[in-house]
């Protein structure tokens, strides 16, 4: 059980490891961390963007063929690790933030306290320039108190009771869940067991409406964390095909849904056609196009769409 703390001390792990290790089989790196390769490989493609700056040289070089880790830094250790030099503006926001984060409900005394001596230490180095940071502060939403929760309960092994809102359903249930890890594909979600439907379940945290604690350990089965590098949405081509077409207004639907084919329509529209493990799911999507769009096959679905509009309108129309 992984969460966003390991992973990150993973990869810090990783940089010594391959720098001592050109060359590394792809295997024999994730079993030394005991990770899967597609995990591994996951990290991998983050790497390249970490560095002591944003410029060029400075960025970590590494890559692989699929075999085979190279890492290809020219220079010395020394010069890929010289000490990080933080412009006012950097200093600035990474005091606020990681004050912040500091005052999250749920995060461990330990993490927090870690924090504050970095901060501390941060503000000696800076000098004058963290001088703006105290005059500035960031609150954070209920997902930020929601993150500090799922990833202490992955961190101490405990279940949670969660209140969570389902569009699908457009309801709220009550569930026990046995959270898994925590990770980001657009938004925030947590992988976990769900003891209501007794199974997997992704959870996306600015859903939640209510959290808790349990004191009740968490004791997922063992299964292997979904492969997300193709997008939390991975459609087969054995799932209903979907047809909607939208009008300019609507282009985005291409852009946030996995399509088979968008086909350009007279005026600036699209017909796109998706595919869908459950269709149902797409008449949200059709009362948020409003005039933007409308789905037009299957036609049972086009119907239970329209027929949610006219309801959803004469329920406004009571208010």
């Amino acid at each position: 059980m992984v969460n966003a703390i390991d992973q990150t001390r993973r990869m810090l792990s990783l940089v010594t490891y391959l720098r001592e290790r050109p060359g590394a089989r792809v295997g024999d790196v994730a079993r030394a961390f005991g990770v899967t390769e597609a995990e591994l490989i996951g990290d991998l493609n983050v790497l390249p963007m970490c560095g002591t700056s944003f410029r060029g040289g400075d960025l970590l070089d590494i890559d692989t063929d699929g075999e085979h880790i190279w890492w290809h830094n020219p220079g010395t250790a020394d010069q890929v690790t010289e000490p990080l030099r933080l412009a006012a503006d950097e200093a600035t926001a990474l005091l606020v933030a990681a004050r912040a984060v500091a005052t999250l409900p749920g995060l461990r005394e330990g993490d927090r306290q870690a924090l504050l001596r970095a901060c501390a230490k941060l503000e000696a180095a800076a000098g004058e320039a963290a001088g703006a940071s105290a005059r500035l502060s960031v609150t954070f939403e209920s997902e930020g108190s929601v993150f500090a929760d799922v990833d202490r309960a992955i961190a101490e092994r405990r279940r949670l009771w969660i209140r969570y809102y389902s569009p699908a359903r457009d309801e709220l249930t009550e569930r026990e869940v046995d959270p898994i890890r925590l990770f980001a594909v657009g938004h925030t979600y947590f992988e976990a067991w769900c003891r209501l439907s007794e199974d997997r379940r992704m959870f996306r945290l600015d859903r939640v409406a209510e959290i808790k604690l349990l004191d009740a350990p968490s004791d997922p089965p063992p299964i292997e964390p979904r492969d997300l590098s193709a997008g939390l949405i991975q459609t087969s081509g054995d799932d209903p095909e979907v047809v909607v077409e939208v009008g300019p207004g609507g282009r985005w639907v291409a852009e946030y849904y996995p399509h088979d084919s968008a086909e350009e329509l007279p005026g600036g529209g699209l017909r796109v056609t998706l595919r869908t493990p459950d269709p149902g799911s797409l008449r949200r999507l059709a009362l948020r196009l409003g005039a933007d769009g409308r789905i037009t096959e299957p036609r049972e679905l086009a119907d239970s769409a329209r027929q949610a509009a006219v309801s959803a309108l004469a329920a406004y129309g009571e208010v």
